[in-house]
């Protein structure tokens, strides 16, 4: 069987078309379909009409409309503006997720909710959240209408476990986040750009005694969160810091507050997982 007869059987039976009835569209009949099926490649000037009856691109007839679009996305998005860019990939994996779904019936109904600024002010205060939890992976979107962010996850089998750091390593990492002071030293330090920052600096936005912050300071170090430095003054040598800038931080804190917001639903969802996460 031919590259194309293989993808137009395919893609005709995902679709529920029988041969006869994509011949009637086409303007073939059925026997062309089969024989297209069993071997025989269509003329390529009819190739075009089997993609808009079939609703793909000729590339899809061919095999290669994955590496294809994939590569066409990723030279749209050099061509944008940094922030025009960051937007559009946005409104990609919204796709993603609706698509995910595998309801044909939803798209339309979804794919605008929430992307455009029609929204009013009370809207504007929501929070909306859409999840799909299969056995082929974990997909969250949060759709706030000021507050969007994107994850996906696809299965690793038997569970993330054996892919994660030992037990205490990561009880260490959620224990920075369960310190109040640690807590206010991270926000603060992600509230800046990226430079050196003294002890005293440190104390003074956070309300912590420089001896707290020192000794709050060396526990981030030793998550690898921060690196102690000395520096030279007139007024002599002082502790100062620099951090890790990787927005490791800011997942953890989203997802945290979509924990803290367990009365609100999700937007739309698929909880049909059988498989352990972990």
């Amino acid at each position: 069987m031919s590259v194309i007869g293989e993808q137009i059987k395919k893609i005709r039976i995902e679709k529920g078309i029988t041969q006869e009835q994509l011949g009637e569209m086409i303007g073939v009949t059925t026997q062309a379909v089969s024989r297209w099926e069993r071997g025989g490649t269509p003329d390529a000037e009819i190739l075009p009409s089997i993609a808009d009856v079939l609703g793909v691109s000729t590339d899809a007839l061919f095999g290669r409309e994955n590496r294809s679009f994939i590569a066409t996305l990723a030279r749209r998005l050099c061509g944008m503006s940094q922030e025009d860019a960051y937007r559009y990939a946005f409104n990609v994996c919204w796709a993603i997720e609706i698509g995910l779904m595998r309801d044909v019936s939803i798209i339309d109904d979804f794919m605008g909710k929430l992307l455009d600024e029609s929204v009013t002010a009370d809207d504007k205060k929501k929070d909306y959240f859409a999840k799909i939890i299969q056995d082929s992976g974990i997909s969250d979107v949060r759709m706030s209408p000021d507050f969007k962010h994107f994850f996906l996850m696809l299965d690793y089998g038997s569970g993330i476990k054996e892919h994660l750091g030992d037990f205490e390593s990561l009880r260490r990492v959620f224990a920075l986040f369960a310190d109040e002071k640690l807590l206010r030293i991270l926000f603060y330090i992600y509230s800046l750009p990226n430079m050196p920052i003294a002890t005293s600096l440190i104390s003074q936005n956070t309300g912590l005694s420089e001896k707290e912050t020192d000794r709050c300071m060396k526990k981030l170090c030793e998550c690898n969160i921060a690196l102690q430095m000395v520096v030279a003054t007139a007024d002599g040598e002082i502790n100062a810091y620099s951090f890790r800038k990787e927005s490791f931080a800011v997942p953890l804190l989203c997802f945290a507050d979509e924990v803290i917001k367990s009365d609100v639903p999700p937007f739309f969802g698929c909880f049909d997982r059988k498989k352990p996460f972990v």
